[in-house]
């Protein structure tokens, strides 16, 4: 059987990942510190689902416990290790700045030097979109420069990345880390755009529109998301032999066994008509406060998702409002509205 250590499973992402995976006959464990950042509750329950599972186990301890991180994972004996973990949030990163440091910097190190004392077959990386900052060049493509983040939080996830590739090419762990464009769905985060449209909507009231709602954002359905990563599971990167060596349009790195994903939808939508989109699956209409966009956030994101596809031979699939009504059904249910 084989085995995945997954870190942030009480998450929105980790949660749906862990449970792709239990069912496709993994064993998995997951480590998670159950941050306040929102909701424990939510996290707790996600949690209480994978439990039910004889597959899954789980410690409860934060990135930062570097003893607690090395002795879990070193226990478990994992095939591959997940990292999903992260200090989440653009606009968050402006009121807490040092968390993020902590958690996706610091804590991201102690997942490198426990999969290099695990001496895992592939290690796989959370990154994100926001990387790509100010680049205006569309879609995003992983071999564009990446060097203009414009909010800490992508700061960090880019330095996640640097330093994985580091430990990739020092002590030659297998790497792929993967961008993330705008995931949503049912079990979703309380701080992300669908979240609170849906609950300001069904309450009544009115949703804030930020950039005067003049911006575009690539949505990924969170089950096309964790099936794209658990078939980057087995595209393991090798080092080539010569720069000649890499195909072009990939990303991997001519000094190590590392390469980074867009996992995205290809798709640039308005944020007007994802506005519709949760209109339509709520059956209400909204009141939209406009305002100016707020500090670190980008005007669009669009991914080139072909890489992933050459890779694993999958594209997201999931259109947009098809996805939102999974969510706001979802939401109904779980807060019995």
């Amino acid at each position: 059987m084989r085995r995945a250590y997954i870190t942030g499973t009480a998450g929105f992402i980790g949660f749906h990942l862990a449970r792709l995976l239990l069912d496709q006959g993994w064993r998995v464990h997951g480590f998670d510190g159950m941050t306040d950042y929102y909701d424990i509750t939510l996290k707790r329950r996600r949690h209480a689902i994978l439990m039910q599972s004889p597959g899954f186990s789980a410690t409860e301890a934060r990135l930062e416990e570097a003893e607690t991180l090395l002795a879990d994972v070193a226990g478990f004996r994992p095939d591959v290790i997940i990292h999903l973990a992260a200090q989440a949030g653009v606009r968050y990163s402006l009121e807490a700045p040092r968390s993020y440091i902590s958690a996706n910097v610091e804590g991201t190190f102690n997942v490198l030097e426990a999969a290099r004392e695990a001496a895992v077959q592939h290690l796989l990386v959370a990154s994100t979109s926001s990387v790509y900052g100010a680049n205006e060049s569309m879609p995003f493509r992983e071999t564009d420069k990446a060097d203009t983040q414009v909010s800490l939080y992508a700061a960090t996830k880019k330095a996640g990345e640097a330093l994985s590739h580091s430990y990739a090419h020092l002590h030659g762990i297998p790497t792929t880390a993967f961008r993330f464009f705008t995931v949503y769905g049912p079990w979703g985060r309380p701080d992300m755009a669908l979240f609170k449209f849906t609950r300001a909507i069904l309450a009544g009231k009115p949703i804030d529109v930020y950039g005067h709602g003049k911006m575009f954002r690539d949505f990924t359905y969170v089950t096309d998301l964790v099936r794209a990563i658990a078939l980057l599971i087995d595209a393991v990167p090798e080092r080539p032999a010569t720069p000649g060596d890499i195909a072009e349009g990939d990303s991997l790195s001519p000094v190590a066994p590392w390469r980074v994903v867009n996992i995205g939808n290809g798709e640039k939508v308005a944020l007007g008509d994802f506005i519709e989109a949760v209109e339509a699956a709520t059956g209400r209409k909204a009141q939209r406060n406009l305002m100016e966009m707020q500090k670190g956030d980008v005007e669009a994101t669009w991914a080139d998702n072909a890489l992933l596809q050459r890779l694993t031979g999958y594209r997201p699939e999931t259109r947009l409002p098809e996805g939102v009504r999974a969510f706001v059904e979802w939401y109904r249910d779980y807060y019995q509205i």
